[in-house]
């Protein structure tokens, strides 16, 4: 539709140009009045829906969530994650997104899928590092899925025989994690699965120990030893732990620590491995042989 011209635009002479530079400009003016009321109603209708938008949204998202974990808690893994990442899609603005992430890597960690739910979790934490408590749970389950990842079976050779960088990579996220968290409820659980971690890292030093005492090479033996006692055993001491199992590769390591001094005729060396033991693991079975160790040093004056 045409648009009238006001009439001083037909006032003397004017070019095709600068006719439609008239028509333009009368064109934007006639436009104003109307652009600016839809602009406002635009504006008034996204307020008014703006001032509903986050309960409504909020509420929804618990649903869609709720839902979600009545089949988390069904253990329907698959149909619960593709809830879950519905829940992410369309919320990803609520919290209930975030607990979405977790029960995601969740239900993998259920499905025995370590490696992805490593994998989840520590993308949890990279993405959100201001949640301290989700992310202190994220941390707890990347540092449970690595130890639970060493393999067992009784077709692999002995655990001191196989590879350890498993166990190794167990080691580092636990004693990050009690780094971090040492008073958390998650510790005490963490503690413990340290000391297990720990007791084979040192049955694996004590296996390639004796390994070169069969070759009659005891300062390789001694190195390998001092290594384990050196690296694992302070982590030990300060998981807090005395489990029986993480005490006792202590012991043992310092036990053939002794016995290696003493085919070396390093007899004071000797001496102070026992007494370590009797000191410090008084009521384990190996304080026994040490005591009878020190018994013979101190009867042949060495």
């Amino acid at each position: 539709m045409a648009l009238p011209l006001p009439a001083e635009s037909f006032a003397g002479d004017r070019s095709d140009d600068d006719w439609r530079c008239v028509a333009r400009d009368t064109t934007v003016r006639w436009m104003r009045p109307w652009f600016a009321v839809l602009l406002a109603a635009a504006l008034a209708a996204c307020g008014g829906e703006g001032a509903k938008a986050p309960l409504g949204y909020t509420e929804d998202a618990k649903r869609a969530y709720d839902a979600a974990m009545q089949e988390f808690n069904a253990h329907n893994w698959i149909e619960a994650q593709t809830m879950m990442r519905e829940v992410k899609r369309k919320y990803s603005y609520s919290k209930y997104a975030r607990l979405a992430e977790l029960r995601i890597a969740d239900a993998d960690l259920e499905q025995e899928k370590f490696a992805e739910a490593i994998h989840e979790y520590k993308d949890f934490v990279h993405a959100h590092r201001s949640d301290a408590d989700d992310v202190a749970y994220a941390r707890s389950k990347i540092a449970e899925s690595t130890y639970v990842e060493i393999p067992e079976s009784f077709l692999l050779p002995a655990a001191e025989e196989r590879d350890q960088g498993t166990v190794v990579d167990a080691y580092k996220e636990l004693q990050s994690y009690l780094s971090d968290y040492p008073s958390s409820k998650e510790s005490p659980h963490m503690r413990e699965l340290l000391s297990q971690v720990i007791a084979r890292l040192v049955r694996h030093e004590l296996y390639v120990a004796r390994f070169y005492l069969n070759k009659d090479n005891y300062d390789a033996a001694i190195l390998r030893i001092q290594y384990a006692l050196r690296n694992y055993g302070g982590a030990l001491d300060s998981s807090r732990t005395a489990t029986s199992d993480a005490a006792g590769t202590q012991a043992e390591a310092l036990l053939l620590l002794g016995t290696t001094y003493l085919k070396m005729r390093k007899w004071s060396d000797a001496r102070q491995a026992f007494q370590t033991i009797v000191t410090n693991f008084a009521d384990h079975p190996l304080a026994v042989p040490a005591r009878n160790y020190l018994d013979r040093l101190a009867k042949q004056g060495s």
